[in-house]
């Protein structure tokens, strides 16, 4: 199954009963281009059978199930925000049946995202840790800054997200520390520092710091500082709602139309890397 042949696109959604799965699901049902084509959840989920779409109050027709290759059967795109082994599995099936990825799920190792990488050659795929529209122009403002703030500027990245959030630091906090790191010519392994305590010691020159916050029901706060001797420069976005990502994860829809494989970024779909350093 390639291609798209009517005009409607065709989704599926994995982890439909989930928060960012509802808001997906909610998204694609008022969208006048997108069609629900199938929802997944984990097996022995309570919500498996019921219509994907009953929390709205308008039923679809389309049952939350736990088979994959039942839910894809219609689908041209699966949106997948889930978490890296359940990804991994999808990514298996679309291969297999030739349907594309939206893939917004973080914390995937080195060997995950070479096996992405890998099935890009078969099927187009987008994948970020964010898809907000704001965060990846607040992406390339970081790259315009990195690169004029290249010496002589202390870099700290802090971010703060919900108290159900598994993985540390965000995958979007991450993004942010490699294209600072890339525009300045580095990577970000050579400069990153994760954790402090006790006595530390002088700050290492040159080096990329994290903190992290979890707590409440925060969808999304990211800073970056450029601090020097005598000023602070801070870059911010806060992310109030989850619909920002939805409705982002449908302009990669909508940007997979054209492409018949690859790897892309939310550059790519919003045509970022045109002008500018590449993240």
């Amino acid at each position: 199954m390639t291609g798209f042949t009517t005009a409607s696109h065709r989704i599926a959604i994995a982890g439909a009963s989930g928060r960012m799965g509802r808001m997906l699901i909610e998204a694609v049902m008022h969208a006048d281009d997108a069609l629900l084509a199938g929802a997944l959840d984990m097996a022995g989920s309570p919500h498996l059978g019921t219509d994907a779409a009953v929390f709205l109050g308008q039923p679809c027709g389309v049952p939350i199930g736990a088979d994959i290759e039942a839910g894809l059967k219609r689908a041209q795109v699966l949106i997948d925000f889930t978490r890296p082994e359940g990804t991994m599995q999808h990514l298996a099936a679309c291969r297999r049946f030739g349907v594309q990825m939206v893939i917004g799920t973080t914390g995937f190792s080195d060997a995950q995202k070479a096996e992405i990488q890998a099935a890009s050659r078969d099927i187009a795929i987008v994948m970020a840790p964010n898809m907000s529209v704001g965060v990846n122009v607040t992406l390339k403002l970081l790259e315009l800054a990195a690169s004029a703030l290249n010496s002589g500027y202390d870099i700290e990245i802090i971010e703060a997200h919900h108290k159900h959030k598994v993985d540390a630091p965000s995958g979007t906090a991450l993004k942010m520390g490699a294209v600072i790191a890339a525009a300045q010519g580095r990577q970000l392994k050579d400069c990153a520092v994760y954790e402090r305590y006790g006595y530390t010691g002088e700050r290492v020159d040159g080096s990329i710091g994290f903190s992290t916050i979890r707590g409440g029901d925060i969808v999304g706060d990211h800073t970056v500082m450029f601090a020097t001797e005598g000023e602070r420069i801070e870059i911010t976005h806060k992310s109030a709602s989850r619909s920002t990502y939805a409705q982002g994860s449908l302009r990669a829809v909508r940007f997979l139309a054209q492409q018949r494989s690859g790897l892309f970024d939310m550059f790519d779909v919003l045509g970022l890397n045109q002008a500018g350093i590449r993240a």
